[in-house]
């Protein structure tokens, strides 16, 4: 069932860290290729031999030990595995991703890797329930990590309450879940735009929105993680490229129009959430526009509209909108889904705190041409787009 994935378990130092033995034994009954790395403190709860012996791969620990491999090994490994799970997750180990520490091997893997990550909290049901601790949660959540548990029942202090590590059982049934669903598009091909394209006025300026590229980076790697052969047409943004995903790098409107007729028609799924310039300066000066104390008229001439273009090329291709709107949104946005004959239009109000340009949450609804609509509370970007994934699989067929 996981033939051929490659999975990272990392343990930090709590007294669930016996059980990731379990964790690691049933991935690799599995198929699955599996690396361990151990906190300092879960080597006082668990030797390493003992994983190394169950992975049948060297255990990483000390971030300064004699390479097991010749190369950056921190980053080598994060670049290598397919996905991570921290099994059990500390109050501490929480706390440093939330931050985006990086003190021993183990954390830095966390920050360096751009694969899906899993974590299992496991700690006393009062730590778990601290501000601080459920705080670093949230924001773990809403970059796209997947948490697993914690259950309830007898703790190792003596307590009963939430707190526990889910059973290696859980956990190794949530990662086959995930993958069993990362091959619903595997041999689709998804092209996805993204970011606030940049209209030139002269060498210096330029006119452009607040489009900050995160839905659509999110999107981009929910395809990859789905199995879909992924082209991001990307506007500037300083946003890392999802692993697997090939970027194809533009600035203008116009850029990306040609870019994206020119693939349209390998596509089988496209989904525009670009925020593109309706216009653009009639003329880019060659020089910088000196100031001079006196108004100045730019004209402004239409871009094309990319989205009505697809529209109307389309024959089999599932074809995906965005509406961002101040006002109105439910009637402007019905209005452009059926403009622009897409598929599926997701529509979003970016005045609502949590949903605006740069967030890395929104609220969105799917609004679909046989007036079906599926409202979504505010969450990670990343899920919402896990979310799309599964329409387009339903509208694929």
């Amino acid at each position: 069932m996981l033939t051929g994935k490659k999975i990272l378990v990392g343990i930090s130092g709590g007294i669930a860290a016996y059980k990731a033995a379990e964790v690691v034994s049933r991935l690799r009954k599995l198929n699955a290729e599996v690396h361990v790395a151990m906190t300092k403190s879960a080597t006082q709860f668990v030797a390493p031999l003992t994983l190394r012996s169950l992975s049948t791969n060297p255990v990483y620990v000390e971030m300064f030990d004699e390479p097991k491999l010749w190369n950056v090994e921190h980053i080598a490994l994060a670049e290598h595995v397919d996905t991570v799970i921290v099994a059990p997750a500390t109050a501490n180990i929480l706390a440093k991703m939330a931050m985006g520490l990086a003190d021993d091997f183990l954390s830095t893997v966390l920050v360096a890797t751009r694969s899906p990550i899993f974590v299992a909290p496991a700690m006393n049901h009062a730590m778990y329930y601290h501000p601080a601790t459920q705080d670093n949660l949230v924001r773990l959540k809403d970059r796209g990590i997947k948490v697993i548990g914690p259950g309830t029942g007898f703790q190792a202090c003596g307590t009963e309450g939430v707190g526990r590590m889910s059973e290696p059982v859980e956990i190794v049934e949530a990662v086959t879940n995930f993958f069993s669903k990362s091959d619903c598009l595997k041999g689709k091909k998804v092209l996805v735009t993204a970011g606030g394209t940049q209209e030139p006025l002269d060498p210096v300026r330029f006119l452009g929105n607040r489009s900050s590229g995160r839905m659509g980076y999110a999107i981009a790697q929910a395809m990859q993680e789905a199995g879909a052969e992924t082209i991001l047409v990307s506007a500037p943004t300083d946003l890392p490229v999802p692993n697997g995903v090939k970027r194809i790098s533009v600035q203008t409107a116009l850029e990306m129009h040609d870019v994206v007729l020119n693939n349209f028609s390998d596509m089988d799924v496209i989904v525009k959430a670009a925020a593109v310039a309706d216009y653009r300066p009639a003329t880019n000066a060659e020089q910088k526009i000196k100031k001079d104390g006196t108004n100045r008229t730019i004209e402004l001439v239409p871009n094309p509209d990319i989205l009505a273009e697809l529209g109307r090329r389309k024959t089999s291709q599932v074809l995906i909108g965005f509406a961002a709107e101040t006002e109105n949104l439910l009637a402007y946005a019905q209005e452009k889904m059926h403009r622009k004959n897409v598929d599926l239009l997701v529509a979003n109000d970016v005045t609502k705190p949590g949903a605006g340009f740069g967030s890395p949450t929104n609220i969105v609804s799917f609004l679909f041409p046989d007036g079906r609509r599926i409202d979504f509370p505010q969450m990670s970007k990343l899920e919402i787009a896990r979310n799309l994934v599964e329409e387009i699989v339903n509208l694929l067929g």
